[in-house]
């Protein structure tokens, strides 16, 4: 993709980011086959408009956002900050010293063109530049867990049966230098 421009987030972003998040994450419950979560959505929209709004106000310190555009057109994000809870609780506070990436959205019309993977080389290079090693992500979303089983292995921790039968919840844990 030769017009792709990845840059931070700006404040002026805010508005356009929180109408994004809002499509991105319920097309991806209703691709998941979840669309019938209604609070799970919302409270996974506020969360990442909370997110956002710690990056904007921060300055990037407490959370740090990058988006990909297409002719002036955010068609994706990716993030990363503190450690969550759920990972928290699933390493028993081992994996609280790393930054967490997360917030991986790509618009639909533009998965499956490399998009994600742009992202996921400019983060890494930035957690680099400010001295981690290391990072973490997870997944609930089974065909995220396909791309990053297929990108990075086995995950570090599968948490079997988390979402219901069948319904896997994946941690990883990886160097940073170690992206496609």
């Amino acid at each position: 993709m030769n017009n792709l421009v990845i840059r931070e987030i700006h404040s002026e972003d805010l508005e356009y980011l929180h109408e994004f998040y809002r499509f991105v994450i319920t097309h991806t419950f209703e691709r998941e086959g979840i669309a019938h979560l209604k609070e799970e959505i919302e409270m996974e929209i506020e969360t990442k408009k909370k997110y956002l709004e710690e990056a904007v106000l921060t300055n990037g310190k407490k959370r740090y956002f990058l988006v990909a555009l297409v002719e002036s057109q955010i068609i994706a994000s990716i993030g990363y900050g503190p450690v969550g809870d759920l990972i928290l609780q699933e390493t028993d506070g081992e994996y609280r010293h790393l930054p967490e990436v997360g917030s991986l959205y790509v618009h639909p019309q533009f998965q499956k063109q490399g998009v994600g993977s742009k992202l996921l080389q400019e983060i890494f290079l930035v957690l680099k530049r400010n001295g981690f090693k290391e990072c973490c992500f997870d997944s609930g979303y089974k065909e995220a867990q396909q791309m990053w089983e297929n990108k990075f292995g086995t995950p570090t921790i599968l948490l079997k049966d988390y979402w219901g039968e069948g319904e896997h919840h994946m941690i990883w844990r990886r160097q940073v230098d170690h992206v496609q």
